[in-house]
């Protein structure tokens, strides 16, 4: 208890815990949203995650530190913390500061796919090698439901969807990939497929309003992946089921310049910890491995938890 309250005890330990509340960062980016030097910045995390109240997640050479350390004294006391953080003097320029580099990461994710629409397919299944796991993720996708699928890429699942759905929703960020996939739908003579332009973060669509939900290799790109399967829950119905599909953990940091890349994968127990947070139950997460020189993939299927919208 006595570390916890020491850690706590100075203005600057005080907005990193605020800042990592909403979000987890990288040293680098703490030092732009704060305004100071890194050594600083890295003294402060140092004793914070010492402390128990931060963890870090180390992916390459990158490390993301967020307010979801192992000290129980601060688990206990995290919600009256929460709100006490809330009046800090810096808050709301802590909040903007956090929201533009949320939205940097947004934006080099949306001028990649943007340059890179047509070559799409090829190059990223010719720099990071998966396994065939599209007949197994389609089996988990319910029968006769609305669905979407968010961040579509260049359409190549919609037509299967098709085949299994009442209707079927695309949803991209970037107006390049929409152009390809209407131009793919429309050589194979497919159509009734309503596409949208959207960014994951703010869905275009009501709330409650979908069977099921699509996250396809997609969850990696995102800025703020918990934000993003929030959104996800939102729009379900009670009980509407998300099926997801992405890369489980590596260390090919070369993915971020060459595939946009935000996250190198993912954890099982990480997907697990977010879904619950977000409202989903049921939840089942299988892996599938391929060859040597294949990255394994992680195919998930959740549902979302009926009494959160009574």
């Amino acid at each position: 208890m006595l570390t916890v309250l020491k850690a706590l005890a100075d203005p600057c330990r005080l907005r990193l815990v605020a800042i990592l509340l909403t979000g987890e960062f990288t040293v680098q980016e703490l030092t732009w949203i704060m305004k100071m030097g890194q050594s600083r910045i890295s003294r402060h995390l140092k004793i914070l995650t010492e402390a128990g109240i931060l963890s870090v997640k180390y992916q390459g050479t990158w490390s993301y530190y967020r307010a979801e350390g192992d000290a129980p004294f601060f688990f206990l006391i995290r919600g009256a913390i929460k709100k006490g953080l809330e009046k800090l003097p810096e808050r709301a320029a802590d909040l903007a500061a956090s929201a533009e580099v949320l939205e940097a990461r947004r934006k080099r994710s949306q001028a990649f796919f943007d340059k890179h629409a047509c070559q799409w397919d090829d190059l990223a299944k010719t720099l990071l090698a998966i396994p065939d796991y599209r007949e197994l993720l389609l089996a988990l996708v319910p029968d006769d439901k609305v669905v979407v699928e968010v961040g579509i890429g260049t359409g190549g699942l919609l037509p299967a969807l098709v085949a299994k759905s009442t209707r079927v929703i695309g949803v991209d960020h970037s107006t390049s990939m929409l152009d390809e996939t209407r131009r793919r739908l429309g050589q194979i003579g497919v159509s009734g497929i309503d596409l949208r332009l959207g960014d994951m973060n703010h869905l275009p669509m009501p709330d409650k309003s979908v069977g099921c939900a699509i996250l396809n290799m997609v969850l990696h790109h995102a800025a703020a992946p918990p934000s993003v399967l929030a959104e996800v829950r939102r729009i379900l119905m009670p009980g509407g089921i998300l099926v997801l599909a992405d890369l489980a953990r590596h260390e090919h940091e070369w993915a971020r310049e060459r595939l946009a890349d935000q996250w190198l994968g993912f954890e099982t127990g990480e997907l697990e910890a977010w879904l619950s947070a977000a409202g989903f139950v049921d939840i089942r997460c299988g892996k599938v491995s391929g060859t040597v020189e294949q990255q394994q993939v992680l195919v998930l299927r959740a549902a979302s938890r009926p009494d959160i919208f009574t």
